[in-house]
């Protein structure tokens, strides 16, 4: 009875989740959406290094920045393909992930959040103050849609918002395919073995260096890759997208959803995408009730809504199996039952 609702609850997720765009829902909502799934890859790379390898990063924003900025330039200045582009702004994000990974991954601790905090802001700088490429604050406006795909019998368009909506649920669904396959891999077990005694891992023989590196890197990855998806989205970036604050909401979106795990960081970035941008219309308050809500659901769900939903579904089990339990089998023949039990005098 149990795996039945379980397969029906999923299965009605899936369909909800598939047929969104065609449920009637206002366009705002489906824009609210198309940025939950960009989110969503953000909090997964963040997941990887910090969640799975316990290395606290506030770099996402900037390989967040390098991938979407890389991928709008050579898309306006050197009119490349989107779907050539993406790729390079992804391969950017994840080299210069390497080159700053090898020497600040042996800072441990608060040393090495705050040479990743460092970094964000340097990059950020960059991208002010360059203007002869970046245009510094007036941003990147024009930047083409992803080109269109001809599969013969029909043609592809992604100008439009349901088209969007697609596109990144394909590419979320591909990377969480990969993403799955990776955490449940060697490589997996070696960083959660990181993550837990890094002196233990490392007399296991698990080389430190080479997979801190190959996390902040995989991390990076998928920045670039959100980031690449947003300019293709958006159609306009500055750097005031880039931010400290923006790494710490994709942050708030990994903890919140449930760090460690594979589908918190995408419940944490549904959820905190939605309060964002509906908690526009409160101006100054916005902050203040957005930090309110943070401090109590951190406070009552340490384990982010990821552990809500694992610990809901374990005693929704339990109450079937009770309830699906055979009543207790009598002992005994059934001549012996039937007999009538003589009273002693």
């Amino acid at each position: 009875m149990y795996k039945t609702v379980k397969r029906t609850v999923a299965g009605s997720a899936v369909i909800t989740v598939l047929a969104l765009p065609y449920l009637g829902i206002k366009t705002y909502y489906l824009h609210i959406a198309i940025l939950s799934l960009i989110n969503a890859l953000l909090a997964l790379g963040l997941n990887v290094i910090a969640g799975y390898t316990g290395q606290l990063s506030l770099a996402q924003a900037a390989f967040f920045g390098i991938g979407s900025y890389t991928t709008a330039l050579l898309m306006l200045q050197q009119k490349i393909s989107f779907w050539l582009a993406a790729p390079l702004g992804i391969a950017c994000a994840t080299l210069i992930a390497i080159l700053i990974g090898i020497p600040t991954l042996r800072l441990k601790g608060p040393y090495f959040v705050i040479s990743t905090l460092g970094f964000g802001e340097i990059v950020r700088l960059i991208l002010l103050n360059w203007e002869s490429v970046t245009r510094g604050p007036n941003g990147l406006p024009g930047i083409p849609a992803p080109d269109p795909i001809s599969l013969g019998f029909t043609v592809l368009a992604f100008d439009t918002k349901v088209a969007a909506y697609y596109l990144n649920l394909t590419v979320l669904l591909l990377v969480l395919v990969v993403y799955s396959n990776t955490i449940n891999s060697r490589v997996g077990r070696a960083l959660r073995a990181i993550r837990n005694d890094q002196i233990a891992a490392e007399v296991m023989g698990i080389n430190l260096t080479f997979y801190k590196v190959l996390a902040f890197a995989g991390g990076a990855a998928l920045s670039g890759l959100a980031g690449a998806l947003y300019a293709g989205y958006i159609r306009f970036i500055s750097p005031d997208t880039f931010t400290l604050g923006e790494a710490i909401n994709i942050l708030v979106m990994m903890v919140l959803g449930g760090m460690g795990t594979i589908i918190g960081p995408i419940l944490g970035s549904v959820i905190i995408t939605y309060l964002l941008e509906t908690m526009r219309i409160l101006a100054d308050y916005r902050l203040i009730i957005y930090g309110l809500l943070m401090f109590i659901i951190i406070l009552y769900l340490p384990s982010g809504f990821a552990g809500l939903l694992t610990a809901t579904g374990e005693k929704i089990g339990k109450f079937f199996v009770a309830s699906e339990k055979p009543a207790p089998v009598c002992r005994g023949s059934a001549k012996e039952i039937s007999e009538p039990v003589e009273s002693e005098v």
